[in-house]
């Protein structure tokens, strides 16, 4: 072939590829030889260049050339590795498989070895192994190599099969006797296997996987073997119903039982529920065939009783009967175990447990009743009785005074000084960089007034150090630079570093500075405002003499600023002759404390400077304003047009009308000076600056539980998870307790999620340690939530046991105490009730309080032995009962509940 007719084809093969033209290109390069295709592939590799340059308006050009460059490049590399990151590179992503067939078929001439190595480094691209397992799977046909058991090929393997014909096409694929196992290898089992579909379904993975066992296709042995070591290493329920199900459906023969024992008896210890009943099943069978020995019954005990599952707990105690009824003599061993269940939450269990031991404690020597004793000490005291006439009285523990346990009231913590040196600050401001909203407040605020430091006094020192550490930095190229990369935000303290190095447009920066900021309809936009406005003024005047360094910089890890720094502070701009940043002293005198000791001392100190900022801060620290809204909940039927009744829906928070915040503030902080925000959790901010948000008024409680009331809304109505992480800021700030307070911790006690309900009890029991709870109040407002069905009471049992566990009883049942008539008295039993009334009882069995509570005598009067029949008597018995000890200081009588204002 001549020079001129190679040049041509290869002009040809490339206006192909330039039109897009991907099923023309296999016939043009049969044409061309390993020279042509050489030169070729350099041309390939500049259009692809520029293509990935496109934006997203040529993406309807941009896909059909992108599919030919991808089947040419194919053709045209000779290493296969090159081929192999040509043909997965992200670029080209096949969503529609448009490109398999010609791929495969421009490598067609290729010898068997070099396609094994080119499908085996696909198979290891999880996102091209599984997208595209077409073209990989075509890649080992024609190779003949073993099949890949990567996690990506596995999974496109099994969406390919998945079908009405699954068990004819798994029979019929030669590599399902490898593949098969190795699923049960993967951490998390492909979307297929764990479809609900019932085992009549012909797409029923665990059917047909049982069925191909049966017929001798699939080897018993391993499938089993897979399904039990998957089982063991636990996981997701998700992940974990395919190996269960599979394995129900081999159904395991006594000798594939007996002989993994240990492993039965590790599932019922920690599996998931459904697993652990499984395993405890097969352990009952090997028990009744007298395969299970007592020390190996005794262990399996241990470890169940232990779990919170009652339906677990009892069905253990059902076989210990049983066991000891065939051999009363292995009392000695079993009991002890039994006695496990005395600590059980449920005092049916508890009782259930203690009969058991009654029942065999005859068969036992002295050692193991002494033993037995000790452990009835964990028994509720509703049991106290039974156990004195089973053990005798002199046997058991005394009983000591109740005292009421509360966690130590968390301090203050100073934040530390700015970085000493422009190195250090560089490493801390990377770190914040890289974390960008997620950093905690504490340290953003720290390094941003570092950087305003060190810019006023080593600003090339600061240059040079930012340029190397950011030379890589998306916003730091000239590409990001020439289109304006802080166009559309702040990005954090970006913004500020961008801003010493020169990366931000003067133009940009006056005109965020300036414009005004048009108050959100959500609180979270205009929180966030408050955060972008600050960078902003930063980024325009730092290595200014304007800006020597921030006032608002906290002292305190809450947020809050020490009143007579921030004297100080005022004294150092005076003597320069500064006036304060606008911005930067609105959000000074925002966190300074009021209720510090100081402060009326230091309100003296700043009117003696002798400078408006001075007389600013005196008036803001003598003022009796707090920026707390007012919140108002509108009934159902009174929410917006067209809304659901959400609870966020008809949240209303009407902040006062302060003229000083109206006048003198910025724009960005003048809602705060009076108007009424809608608190609509589905505002998708909630997730943006969150962190520091707590820090924008640290000495204003009230503030911030109004603001987080629509993200605890979403955690209780929407079950989303992590919304209770503004919680712990709640807890340690400063002002009064007031009715936003009351609801954000009861919502937060309502959360879907155990890990959200977990840290609303640890500021519950913070709040009540530092004596600002009202009990009664917080208990009126989860009357409130639940009665209307916002809260579900199962949710709030689980939460107020957790804080009884802790030793809380009289905070926890002064809590409870509102909110039980209302749900005593309605028509329909509340579901989860029998569990509200159980902790409320162990509350007053244990904390020693007395009275009555309306309604209780008559669902306790009621016939049969529901949870709800049996807790209400228990309940009953308890308050009038009493306790000889005596309540705790940060409880109240259960009797008397608080109102609520309005």
């Amino acid at each position: 072939m001549s020079d001129v007719t190679e040049e041509i084809l290869v002009k040809s093969l490339l206006a192909a590829v330039r039109e897009g033209r991907f099923e023309a290109v296999p016939g043009l390069l049969k044409e061309l030889g390993h020279g042509a295709r050489k030169t070729a592939l350099a041309e390939l590799k500049s259009l692809r260049t520029e293509v990935r340059g496109w934006g997203w308006e040529r993406w309807g050009e941009q896909l059909p050339i992108q599919r030919a460059l991808r089947v040419a490049g194919a053709g045209c590399h000779t290493g296969a590795a090159a081929a192999a990151a040509w043909i997965g590179g992200r670029d080209f992503s096949d969503w529609g498989r448009a490109t398999t067939s010609q791929v495969l078929e421009v490598l067609v001439d290729r010898d068997t070895a070099w396609l094994a190595d080119v499908a085996q480094r696909l198979a290891e691209r999880p996102t091209v192994a599984e997208n595209e397992y077409g073209l990989v799977r075509g890649l080992v046909d024609r190779s003949g190599c073993a099949a890949p058991t990567t996690d990506g090929y596995l999974v496109g393997w099994t969406a390919a099969m998945t079908g009405r014909r699954l068990v004819e096409d798994l029979r019929a694929d030669p590599h399902t006797p490898v593949l098969v196992p190795r699923i049960l290898d993967m951490i998390e089992t492909p979307n297929q296997l764990t479809w609900a579909v019932g085992p009549e379904a012909p797409t029923h993975w665990p059917t047909a996987l049982a069925t191909l066992t049966a017929e001798g296709v699939l080897d018993r042995a391993s499938l089993v073997d897979g399904c039990v070591a998957r089982l063991l290493r636990g996981g997701r329920p998700r992940d974990l119903r395919f190996p269960l199900t599979l394995l129900q459906l081999l159904d395991p023969t006594p000798e594939e039982r007996r002989g993994r024992t240990a492993d039965w008896i590790g599932m019922a210890a920690d599996a998931p529920s459904p697993v652990a009943a499984y395993a405890q099943e097969v352990l009952a069978g090997l028990a009744a065939e007298g395969e299970l020995s007592t020390p190996e019954l005794a262990e399996m005990s241990a470890q169940v009783l232990f779990r919170t599952e009652k339906k677990l707990v009892r069905a253990q105690l059902t076989l210990l009967t049983r066991e000891l009824r065939k051999d009363s003599g292995a009392a000695a061993e079993l009991l002890p175990v039994v006695a496990d269940a005395f600590g059980h939450e449920d005092t049916g269990i508890q009782e259930r447990a203690l009969k058991l031991v009654g029942r065999y404690l005859p068969k036992v020597d002295g050692q193991v009743r002494e033993e037995l004793a000790g452990a009835a000490a964990a028994l509720s005291p509703a049991h106290r009785q039974a156990a004195e006439e089973l053990f005798g009285a002199s046997e058991l523990a005394e009983d000591l005074p109740y005292e009421e346990t509360l966690p130590p009231v968390p301090e203050r913590r100073r934040v530390a000084g700015p970085a000493a040196t422009v190195a250090e600050l560089v490493a801390d401001l990377v770190t914040v960089s890289k974390g960008r909203s997620k950093a905690p407040s504490e340290e953003f605020e720290r390094v941003l007034d570092g950087l305003v430091r060190h810019a006023h006094l080593h600003r090339e020192e600061l240059t040079a150090a930012l340029t190397e550490a950011f030379a890589d930095a998306w916003w730091a190229s000239d590409e990001g630079y020439g289109r304006d990369a802080f166009a559309r935000g702040t990005y954090g303290v970006d913004v500020v570093t961008a801003a010493v190095m020169g990366r931000v447009r003067q133009s940009r920066l006056q005109n965020a500075r300036v414009r005004g900021h048009a108050p959100s309809p959500c609180v979270h936009g205009a929180l966030d405002s408050v955060l972008d406005a600050r960078l902003w003024e930063t980024a325009a005047l730092i290595g200014t003499d304007r800006l020597p360094f921030l006032l608002a910089t906290p002292t305190w890890h809450t947020g809050a600023i020490e009143p007579s720094v921030l004297v100080e502070r005022l004294r150092a701009y005076r003597d320069a002759g500064i006036d304060p940043a606008p911005t930067d002293f609105a959000q000074a005198l925002l966190r300074v404390r009021k209720s510090d000791p100081s402060a009326d001392e230091a309100a003296a100190d700043a009117s003696a400077l002798g400078t408006r900022a001075g007389e600013r801060l005196a008036d803001w620290l003598t003022a009796d304003a707090s920026l707390a809204p007012g919140l108002r909940i509108r009934t159902r039927g009174q929410e917006t047009k067209g809304g659901t009744g959400s609870l966020a829906e008809r949240i209303v928070l009407k902040i006062r009308e302060r003229r000083a915040v109206r006048d003198e503030f910025p724009p960005a902080f003048r809602w705060l000076g009076g108007t009424e925000v809608q608190a609509e959790n589905r505002c998708h901010r909630w997730f943006a600056e969150r962190e520091h948000w707590a820090a924008v008024v640290p000495d204003d409680r009230e503030a911030l539980a109004a603001w987080l009331l629509p993200v605890l809304v979403g955690g209780v109505e929407w079950d989303e998870r992590g919304v209770t992480w503004g919680l712990t800021a709640l807890a340690e700030a400063d002002g009064p307790v007031g009715g936003a307070t009351h609801l954000a911790l009861a919502l937060a006690l309502g959360c879907r999620h155990a890990e959200d309900r977990l840290t609303a009890v640890d500021a519950l029991l913070v709040l009540a340690a530092r004596g600002d709870l009202d009990l009664g109040k917080l208990g009126a407002s989860l009357a409130g939530l639940v009665e209307e069905g916002t809260v579900k009471p199962n949710r709030l049992a689980d939460a107020a046991r957790t804080a009884a566990a802790t030793g809380a009883y009289g905070t926890t049942g002064a809590v409870l105490a509102p909110l039980l008539p209302a749900l005593l008295a309605a028509e329909k039993p509340v579901r989860g009730l029998g569990e509200l009334l159980a902790v409320a009882a162990d509350c007053v069995e244990r904390s020693g309080s007395c009275g009555e509570i309306p309604g209780l005598d008559a669902v306790a009067d009621r016939r049969g032995s529901s949870q709800l029949v049996v807790q209400a008597g228990r309940l009953r018995r308890a308050l009038r009962a009493g306790s000889e000890g005596h309540a705790p200081e940060a409880g109240q009588d259960m009797t008397q509940p608080a109102e609520i204002d309005q």
